[in-house]
């Protein structure tokens, strides 16, 4: 039991690699605030599902404030919550370019406001951003996306230097491909075989909890890797 003890606020938690983070902390042995649109807790026992659209701010601080009001204290924020679409910058439609700007930067910037003070309070907390290898290197077709993603890397990096004196470690994690149910119909199709090379959210989430379980004189910043089906480059 690792996280042992441990309160963890996980978003994007109902599917994907939100949904295997959340399950794998709560093995680990931390209860778990799990926020979604849906709200769904999963089942697990030291589990609690909030209805939070990360878009609206207010949304997300009404969450973060029931998550300390059920457990007490927060250790740990993984801000997971992420949508994509794939295509030609000029053919992107309106509202999804605002999504992806807003669930994915702007919904890891609602959280961290509204999560970081119960971090520093602890005195050795975690911020974990899920970013993507796309917010480290720029690809065709993923514009807007790349724009969130880096978006992502650049305010979890700033953070490492604001917090580290005050005890808070903040990682970004960069997984290349992952078969979930990630921007299927928005550019990324059901059945594709590449998606059955590519990486399970099982995965992401044990890089996950390595870096949350490092002994506290250690932190790590930026973590990336890909599955062995995808070219690297730089």
């Amino acid at each position: 039991m690792e996280l042992e003890g441990k309160v963890a606020l996980v978003t994007g938690a109902s599917g994907g690699i939100g949904a295997a983070v959340a399950r794998r902390l709560h093995d680990a042995g931390a209860s778990v605030g799990m926020i979604s649109r849906r709200g769904d807790d999963l089942g697990l026992e030291r589990a609690m599902g909030l209805a939070c659209d990360v878009r609206d701010r207010a949304s997300v601080e009404d969450a973060v404030d029931a998550v300390i009001e059920r457990f007490g204290r927060l250790d740990v924020v993984v801000a997971n919550a992420g949508v994509g679409a794939y295509g030609p910058f000029v053919e992107l439609d309106p509202e999804q370019l605002e999504s992806i700007i807003d669930v994915n930067l702007k919904g890891t910037l609602y959280t961290a406001a509204a999560t970081l003070p119960h971090l520093i309070a602890v005195g050795e907390g975690d911020f974990i951003s899920l970013a993507s290898v796309a917010g480290l290197r720029a690809f065709p077709g993923e514009a807007a996306y790349n724009a969130s993603k880096f978006g992502q890397v650049g305010f979890t990096r700033a953070l490492d230097h604001e917090l580290r004196d005050r005890g808070v470690r903040a990682t970004c994690i960069c997984p290349g491909g992952v078969k979930t149910g990630f921007a299927i119909g928005a550019g990324r199709e059901q059945g594709d075989p590449e998606l059955e090379d590519m990486m399970t959210a099982d995965e992401v989430a044990d890089v996950v909890v390595f870096a949350l379980t490092r002994p506290r004189r250690m932190r790590i910043l930026t973590t990336s890797f890909r599955p062995m089906s995808e070219a690297s480059w730089g």
